[in-house]
């Protein structure tokens, strides 16, 4: 399922060269299935979304007045602002749409069109 590979936060794992090589298991594999213990999780992010049985933060009503997810968008750092600018685009046009803009990417983010 290509929307494993979107994480909570806007991440696009499926660029990830550790996750093609099956060196990682990415950032919700395994924890929607119960194969991997939620409880050892150290993200907020991820716990909080599958728990509420969210693909991404994009499927959340709070998204907007969320401090979970909001204070991780304020950090300094380019990547986090194109996290943010992915969720708002899956949030307006769908996952669809949005990986159809993955699909050139060569690391967790990119253009948007």
């Amino acid at each position: 399922m290509k929307k494993e590979k979107i994480g909570c936060c806007g991440a696009y794992c499926g660029t990830c060269p550790a996750l093609k090589k099956g060196l990682c298991k990415g950032c919700k594999t395994g924890f929607i299935t119960g194969e991997r213990n939620l409880s050892k999780a150290r993200c907020k992010i991820k716990i909080c979304c599958i728990q509420n049985g969210f693909n991404t933060c994009a499927d959340c009503s709070l998204f907007t007045s969320c401090g979970i997810i909001q204070n991780f968008y304020i950090k300094k750092g380019y990547k986090y602002k194109k996290y943010k600018n992915a969720i708002e685009f899956i949030r307006a046009s769908g996952y669809d749409k949005f990986l159809k803009n993955t699909v050139h990417w060569k690391i967790q983010y990119g253009k948007i069109i």
